[in-house]
């Protein structure tokens, strides 16, 4: 017999063990997995990276090494998405699942791929597993949202980041300092880049900010440094700049000539499943006007006032945000949405 609260809780916990595997498992999803027997977690696990063991194994794996390798059979794996059923680069987990002897599976997503969706359901079931779909559904979505639009659309999942003063501006007058936003903010931004597999700037703010693109401190640690993508129609960039002369210039693309919509296919198309906007305004309108943005971070610095450009350069322009989150970073508000679709 189930229980809607606790299962609700238990996949809340796979939930935050799959944002560990965010930015480490592309093209694949990051996905989380616990194991409860009698009310309490006796294994856990995550995706960790591309062609490793799934979440499902890593859980089991756990389980047993701490427990005994009976210790899974008749208990309750909670899964953020539906279990593969087909052989890849890994094993299926349907077959996991099924020798390890557990007797419940507890799913927050079905799998995006209409090729796949269902199949890991009708396997368990046929063997006799009791299966429960869709807890905590929103919350696994959300962590699942970049294989999802990767699948379904065949461009990455696109962030966009800016800062700005609560007028609007970008920039602060000479003096004031580089930075509108706070240390914390920052650090906030430290922690998106790592799950996001590209960085995206346009040869406007290469050329004005020099900046480095990089992951720093603990967020560097265990992964590989994010592909920076210069998005230009100038072919004339700063060839000194830190993005061609860092000890991770390989990591850096020029896509010259080429639009958004344009450069997001190619980027799907080598895997990538999620870009990080850090552009100036103009790409940032552009990518708005264009529908190709699905999620905006804006940060808002107790700043009256500023100088140069604003967020959004364009007249008669708007963008209605839905689903937002607010909340403050440091001494700034953190905003996060997304953009209305429309139906």
């Amino acid at each position: 017999m189930s229980d809607t609260v606790t299962d609700e809780r238990f996949m809340q916990t796979a939930i935050e063990l799959g944002f560990r595997g965010l930015g480490m498992t592309s093209p694949n999803p990051a996905v989380g997995a616990i194991i409860v027997r009698d009310g309490t977690i006796i294994g856990e696990g995550w995706h960790q990276k591309a062609g490793g063991p799934h979440a499902e194994v890593h859980a089991i794996r756990d389980a047993q090494e701490r427990h005994g390798p009976e210790s899974t059979r008749g208990a309750t794996i909670y899964i953020t998405l539906e279990p593969c059923s087909t052989h890849g680069r890994t094993p299926p987990c349907t077959s996991a699942i099924q020798n390890a002897g557990l007797s419940r599976v507890v799913v927050g997503s079905t799998d995006p791929n209409p090729a796949h969706a269902g199949g890991g359901y009708d396997f368990l079931r046929k063997t006799g597993i009791e299966v429960t779909l869709g807890v905590a559904e929103k919350e696994a979505d959300y962590l699942l949202r970049f294989f999802r639009n990767y699948i379904t659309k065949g461009r990455p999942w696109v962030i966009a980041k800016t800062a700005a003063t609560l007028s609007g501006h970008t920039t602060l007058p000479e003096g004031e300092g580089q930075w509108i936003s706070s240390p914390t903010s920052r650090e906030d931004v430290q922690r998106i880049r790592r799950q996001c597999d590209a960085i995206m700037i346009g040869g406007e703010t290469l050329r004005l900010d020099n900046p480095f693109l990089t992951l720093r401190g603990k967020w560097a640690a265990d992964r590989e440094q994010p592909r920076r993508i210069v998005l230009t129609s100038d072919t004339k960039l700063p060839e000194t700049h830190h993005l061609f002369t860092d000890e991770f210039s390989d990591r850096t693309t020029v896509l010259e000539g080429i639009t958004l919509e344009e450069s997001l296919e190619q980027l799907g198309a080598e895997g990538v499943t999620s870009v990080l906007l850090e552009s100036g305004g103009r790409l940032l309108a552009q990518g708005l006007e264009s529908g190709l943005i699905d999620e905006l971070v804006l940060y808002l610095a107790p700043i009256v006032g500023g100088c140069g450009k604003k967020t959004i350069p364009l007249q008669d322009f708007t963008t209605r945000l839905e689903n937002m989150d607010v909340s403050m970073s440091g001494p700034d508000i953190r905003i996060t949405g997304f953009p209305f679709r429309g139906k």
